[in-house]
């Protein structure tokens, strides 16, 4: 038995360094390496039986097309005829914008999302905006702070204070809260703020329960707080922020009781808050994407973020580093090398474009949307038109897959070499390929190529080596080494943009933000009405799933909603009830857990599960838009219940 060192590239904070042992050419175990002094040598539920998913009896290990009656296998040979004329009369009768390319980070591998995207490119392709994430988070600290990059994790251990504000950590993240664990054990204090009890909240110092939709009034009022009781760091903010009093008068005319109405929560529950910021000056404020993901989603973001700037600390909230790192990404997908006008769709609304049949021509990879994008039904009778092909490149079967003309077998991450950047942490190592690609496997990059070449395209930058791509990219990116130390399976430390530089058009923290009042949106974070009379539908991330993947491994997302106590009594719900939850897109059918852990009003269920006659959960979500970064709107579901 020999091992191989590799990272995990899964759509992750962590980004795991991790050591698989083979013998006689097979995957036997998967271990956690402690090279990564975030990630230190531990796995993830999912980490430690990944290998299941490689030889699962869901794989894609051959081509096929859709016949009459199923899908067939073809060959390789004939899969890329089958597409490349497609491809060519749909270029040739309608135009590149008739043709949109899917993806998004199932895997994050440089030459598994990011390179492949070269092609697309130069045909013209539309693209999405790759809204459905982190977007609006993203473009709401832009307004602010410019590039969106705060706490490096490495800092967590050592922090007086950690604000866990939307953010499941110990499921979503667990590396970054075993961190704030560590610093926990030598006397710090962890809060968390959720409607939900969830597991990080539960293994908190403080569990606060705002209303959902709440959380611009909570910031505005620990805002107020301190301010008005002078636990700000005034020189700071003369010095690095613009636009103070403009904030400072408007948290001011927040009343305490339309405070207490917003939140749902007793002042004295704020003002403890504050306090905990005001005696802990080393702390940071973990803003979750998943917190983002609402009508209010945005806003909640930027006036959260100002907590930690009037308390004098540059970048005092963490969401995502990316940003942080000096990667030319535009560059590995192409998107800086055409001169091709291309067109951009929302990927929250795609569902309707694709029903409307805006689109001839779809090809898809790393990504299932015909499972994780809103308003599920339109994204189904979309991509099962008769007028349009629908090409799915994928590991598995999933139901994106089984809504293709043709699929595409991809390997695993343990089966092709790759480079994964983490946005969170700063550390990379190359991702070795530990086994041979099973059945006939082709690589998103291969596959990319080879339509290349039968295109005859004749852009050069199409055939560039992969490493050469990623050496130009990542020239100046690293702390310590070069491109060639990490294709030697060194690892590399990213080099960090400093904390206290703000790209904004002040050059400082822009607390009323400029940018916002030249683009029309308002230059103070909003708090929008909170909605009445209906529940309000959450979901998240559960420790054995990564979006809708290792359904094979652990068997499929549990169909539950978790529903208060309360709420249960007047509906007359027990445990176990089967219970519909219903709006003017559909309904799905759940089984009730009572419980105390979401309060009344609101539902909670796993995230991209299905309901227990195969309805996803996505065909009840609307596939609204987020004004600010075009975000979607998951956590604003509302639903009616009642008894099945």
């Amino acid at each position: 038995m020999s091992d191989i060192k590799t990272v995990c590239p899964r759509d992750c904070y962590d980004t795991c360094f991790m050591t698989v042992s083979i013998r006689d050419g097979e995957l036997v175990r998967t271990m956690g390496d402690k090279d990564n002094p975030v990630t230190q040598g531990v796995l993830c539920p999912r980490g430690y039986r990944d290998i299941e998913r490689v030889y699962s009896d869901e794989r894609v290990l051959y081509p096929h097309r859709r016949v009459k009656d199923g899908v067939e296998r073809i060959s390789w040979d004939d899969a890329l005829a089958i597409l490349v004329e497609k491809l060519k009369n749909t270029l040739n009768t309608y135009g590149a914008e008739s043709c949109l390319h899917v993806c998004c980070i199932g895997n994050q591998g440089f030459f598994s999302s990011y390179l492949p995207q070269r092609l697309f490119y130069a045909l013209g392709f539309t693209q999405t905006d790759d809204s459905i994430c982190s977007k609006s988070g993203h473009k709401a600290l832009s307004l602010h702070y410019g590039l969106t990059y705060g706490v490096d994790p490495d800092e967590l251990v050592n922090m007086g204070l950690t604000v866990y504000w939307g953010f499941n950590a110990a499921v979503s993240a667990s590396h970054l809260f075993r961190l704030s664990a560590k610093s926990q054990k030598k006397g710090s204090i962890i809060v968390v703020i959720d409607p939900r009890k969830s597991e990080t909240a539960q293994a908190a110092d403080f569990w606060i329960q705002p209303k959902p939709g709440g959380d611009v009034a909570l910031a505005y009022g620990i805002l107020k707080y301190l301010i008005e009781n002078s636990m700000i760091d005034s020189d700071f903010i003369k010095k690095y922020t613009y636009g103070f009093d403009m904030l400072k008068k408007e948290v001011s005319s927040w009343s305490i009781n339309v405070i207490e109405e917003y939140t749902g929560l007793p002042w004295d529950t704020i003002v403890n808050l504050a306090h905990l910021y005001d005696n802990h000056k080393k702390n940071v404020t973990m803003i979750g994407i998943g917190m983002q993901k609402s009508v209010c989603g945005a806003e909640s973001v930027r006036a959260i973020s100002f907590i930690p700037t009037v308390l004098g600390l540059h970048r005092g909230f963490y969401y995502s580093n990316w940003q942080k790192f000096n990667v030319d990404l535009p560059y590995v997908t192409g998107e800086g090398l055409t001169d091709k006008k291309i067109r951009i769709v929302s990927q929250v609304a795609l569902g309707r474009l694709l029903e409307e049949g805006e689109f001839k021509f779809v090809y898809i990879h790393n990504m299932n949307p015909a499972a994780t994008l809103p308003n599920q039904k339109a994204v189904k009778r979309g991509l099962q038109r008769e007028d349009v092909f629908v090409v799915v490149h994928d590991t598995h079967w999933s139901e994106t897959a089984h809504c293709a003309d043709l699929v595409l077998p991809a390997p695993t991450f343990f089966e092709k070499e790759d480079i994964v950047v983490p946005y969170s942490h700063k550390y990379v190592r190359k991702s070795n390929r530990i086994i041979e690609p099973l059945g006939e496997s082709k690589s998103e990059l291969w596959v990319c190529t080879q339509v290349a070449h039968q295109l005859h395209c004749k852009e050069e930058w199409l055939y560039e080596d992969c490493w050469e791509v990623v050496g130009k990219a990542f020239q100046n990116a690293f702390e310590n080494g070069d491109i060639s130390d990490l294709k030697e399976g060194k690892m590399v430390q990213l080099r960090m943009k400093p904390k206290n530089e703000y790209q904004t058009h002040t050059g400082k923290i822009e607390l009323y933000s400029t940018k916002a009042e030249e683009s029309g949106v308002t230059p103070l974070p909003n708090q929008y009405p909170l909605p009445e009379n209906k529940f309000i539908f959450l979901n998240s991330a559960v420790k054995k799933y990564t979006h809708t993947q290792f359904q094979d491994v652990y068997g499929v997302i549990p169909p539950i909603v978790f529903i208060n106590l309360d709420d249960a009594r007047k509906y007359s719900i027990n445990d176990t009830d089967i219970v519909k939850l219903y709006n003017e897109l559909g309904s799905i059918k759940l089984k009730a857990v009572i419980s105390v852990s979401v309060p009344q009003g609101v539902l909670w269920a796993p995230r991209q599960g299905k309901d227990i006659e195969g309805v996803s959960q996505n065909s009840i979500v609307p596939d609204t838009t987020q004004e600010i970064g075009g975000g979607p709107v998951f956590n604003s579901t509302l639903v009616k219940i009642r008894k099945a």
